[in-house]
């Protein structure tokens, strides 16, 4: 792949994450803070922006989302399911709820 290509991919992926960010914003916005793990000024500005605000946002060349398991509890949790898939998916979700919220510094 090209690097064109990887913007392309980068733009669709962005684009995606900030339409179903909205959506959930604003059908349940404290599950939707708590999904995304993002801070509620944060959803305020996603859940306000216009489609032409989300287009531009979503064009810039890097990942808006990232993944979450910066603790590798987490994502070894996920990856070493030895209980079970639901057990594994309720503990990444207590630890991953333990952590804060991203927020834009």
């Amino acid at each position: 792949m090209s690097n064109n290509d990887y913007t392309s991919e980068i733009r669709d992926v962005n684009l995606s994450y900030l339409m179903i960010a909205q959506q959930m914003i604003r059908q349940d916005r404290a599950e939707a803070i708590f999904r995304l793990g993002i801070s509620g000024e944060i959803a305020d500005l996603i859940a306000g922006m216009s489609n032409a605000q989300v287009l531009k946002l979503a064009s810039c060349n890097m990942m808006l989302s990232r993944f979450r398991f910066n603790d590798t509890t987490i994502l070894s949790a996920l990856l070493n399911d030895k209980a079970g898939t639901a057990a594994a998916m309720v503990h990444a979700s207590i630890l991953m709820a333990s952590q804060a919220p991203e927020t834009i510094v």
